[in-house]
């Protein structure tokens, strides 16, 4: 299996863009591999978006990302306020949204949501990121949902036993509002790593999946 890793300028922090349409989505999708990057990378700058978030969800999406980050060199968290599953009726501010944050943040990789998701504001976060980001690595991470959209991926990152533990771990005890749905489990989260790290070979067992529409190596 042909491994990769994303390209660092020489003496310089990988910079790091991750979106998301809700709080959690970015901890479901990507948590695992941005705490694998921030132990494993000599210095890690991350911008971390979250663009549909009030009142607790908005708290709990503030707490989440401050005890993810900790470890990175730099880290900078933006939570906005658009209506949670009306994005395409606000396509225009989004759309200015993503070109204001454009002037601010040249990534090297950027993570976000899959492009065939059937969440229609996940959809819409993965095409605008597509628009903005267009010269960049882009990988799309999965969300498990009663939908069942999800698809085999074509980039894993393999994460160890102990990030696994304290990626489930960090869901439950930062997001305490999603308790109630019926999806919102360590099953849920822990089968899903499991799967993908039985895809890609994981030593430990575990590994998180995304989809890459461009690659250049």
């Amino acid at each position: 299996m042909l491994r990769l890793i994303p390209e660092i300028r020489r003496g310089k922090a990988l910079r790091l863009l991750c979106i998301g349409a809700h709080s959690d989505d970015l901890e479901i999708g990507c948590g695992g591999t941005v705490l694998t990057w921030l132990a494993s990378m000599p210095a890690v700058e991350v911008t971390w978006v979250v663009l549909s978030a009030e009142g607790i969800r908005a708290s709990e999406a503030r707490r989440s990302a401050r005890a993810l980050l900790a470890r990175a060199t730099r880290h900078k968290v933006i939570i906005a306020n658009f209506r949670d599953c009306f994005m395409q009726s606000q396509y225009v501010d989004v759309k200015g949204y993503f070109e204001d944050l454009k002037r601010d943040v040249d990534p090297d990789v950027v993570v976000t949501h899959w492009l065939q998701d059937r969440h229609q504001d996940h959809r819409l976060v993965a095409e605008l990121t597509w628009n903005t980001w267009r010269n960049h690595l882009v990988l799309e991470y999965e969300i498990p949902k009663y939908e069942g959209d999800l698809q085999t991926p074509n980039v894993y990152v393999p994460i160890s036993n102990s990030v696994a533990r304290r990626k489930i771990s960090h869901l439950e005890r930062h997001f305490s509002s999603q308790r109630r749905k019926d999806w919102f489990t360590a099953d849920t989260f822990r089968g899903l790593m499991r799967l993908r790290g039985l895809e890609s070979r994981s030593r430990s067992g575990f590994a998180e999946g995304f989809h890459a529409r461009k690659v250049v190596f």
